[in-house]
C-alpha cells in the first residue's frame, strides 16, 4: 500500500508536468524545421512535420530535459548505435518503469512482507535505469577500444605527415584506412569541418563524444601547434611516442594487478576444494579411530 501510494504520488506530478509544460515555440519550430525531409528507414520517402510517433513523443516530454542530455550523451559515447536512437531509449525506460510498478504492486498485494516492498522498489528502479547502464557499459568499452587504437593510428598518421600530406589529409587517410570507432570519429570530424565548423569546435565535439584523456591532450597539442605555427609532424612523432610508452605502461600494470585479482577465487574456490581432497581422507580416518575407540 505503502509503494503503491509512492508510485501514485511520483506519477501524478509528472502527468501534469507532461501534460502542462510545453516546448518553447521557437525551438519547437526549429526542431519541426530539422524534422523536415527524407525518412531514414524509408529511402525516398517523405515526412511531415509533426509524424513522430506519439508514444515516443509522450515519452520524450514525460522525462525531465536534464535526464534527456544525459541518455544523449551516453548515446554520443555509445557511438549511437543505429537501433537505438533516443526517442527509443526513452520509450523503453516509461513501458519498463509502468510494467515493474504494475507487477510489482500486484505481488505486493499478495505477499504482505516488507523485504518484498523493498526488493519490488529496488527492482523497479533498476529496471528504469537498466537501458542507461547498457549504454555506459558500451561507452565504456568504446572508450578502451579507442584508446588502445591511438598509438597505431597515430603512427599512420606520422607516416603521412612526414610523406607530405595536410594534417586533414592525413587524418582522412587514417579514417578511411581505419576499421575501429577512432576512424569513424576521425570521418566525422572531418565531415564537420567540412560543413563550416572552426576545427577548434570540430575537435571538441571530438572531445565530448569520445572522453578519452590521451586522445583529449593530443588534440591540445594540435591545437596549440596550429595557433603557434609549430611543425604538426613534430607534433605527431612525439605525441605517437608518448602514447606506445603509455599503452606499453598500461599493460604492465594490468600484468601487476593479475596476482591480486586471484587472491578472491584462489581463497574462496580452489583452497576450500583443495583442503577437502588432502585433509578429507585423514579427518574420516580420525573419526572412525575415535569411534572405534570409544566403542
Amino acid at each position: 500500500m505503502i509503494v503503491a501510494i509512492a508510485a501514485v504520488s511520483v506519477a501524478l506530478p509528472l502527468a501534469a508536468w507532461s501534460v502542462l509544460a510545453h516546448p518553447d515555440r521557437v525551438r519547437q519550430q526549429s526542431v519541426a524545421n530539422l524534422q523536415r525531409g527524407l525518412d531514414a528507414r524509408t529511402p525516398g520517402a517523405f515526412v511531415a512535420v509533426g509524424q513522430r510517433g506519439g508514444f515516443r513523443a509522450f515519452a520524450r516530454r514525460l522525462t525531465p530535459a536534464g535526464h534527456v542530455r544525459r541518455i544523449d550523451r551516453l548515446l554520443a559515447r555509445a557511438g549511437r548505435p543505429p537501433g537505438w536512437p533516443l526517442d527509443r531509449v526513452l520509450s523503453v525506460k516509461l513501458v519498463l518503469l509502468f510494467s515493474f510498478v504494475v507487477g510489482n504492486l500486484f505481488y505486493i498485494s499478495v505477499v504482505h512482507t516488507p523485504i518484498v516492498k523493498v526488493i519490488a522498489v529496488t527492482a523497479t528502479l533498476c529496471a528504469y535505469f537498466l537501458p542507461e547502464l547498457l549504454l555506459q557499459n558500451r561507452g565504456i568499452k568504446r572508450r578502451d577500444q579507442i584508446q588502445l587504437e591511438l598509438a597505431d593510428t597515430l603512427d599512420q598518421m606520422t607516416i603521412a605527415v612526414e610523406a607530405g600530406l595536410g594534417f586533414d589529409s592525413a587524418m582522412a587517410r587514417a579514417g578511411k584506412n581505419g576499421k575501429g570507432p577512432l576512424a569513424e570519429e576521425l570521418v566525422r570530424t572531418l565531415q564537420d569541418i567540412q560543413l563550416g565548423q572552426s576545427r577548434r569546435q570540430a575537435y571538441e565535439a571530438f572531445l565530448e563524444r569520445v572522453d578519452v584523456p590521451d586522445l583529449r591532450r593530443f588534440l591540445r597539442a594540435v591545437i596549440q601547434a596550429d595557433m603557434y605555427g609549430i611543425a604538426v609532424g613534430d607534433v605527431l612523432r612525439t605525441q605517437a611516442a608518448e602514447m606506445r610508452l603509455k599503452r606499453r605502461q598500461r599493460a604492465e600494470e594490468k600484468a601487476m594487478q593479475i596476482p591480486v585479482k586471484v587472491i578472491f577465487p584462489l581463497i574462496m574456490c580452489i583452497l576450500p576444494v583443495l583442503f577437502i581432497v588432502l585433509l578429507g581422507p585423514a579427518a574420516m580416518d580420525i573419526v572412525a579411530a575415535f569411534t572405534g575407540g570409544g566403542l
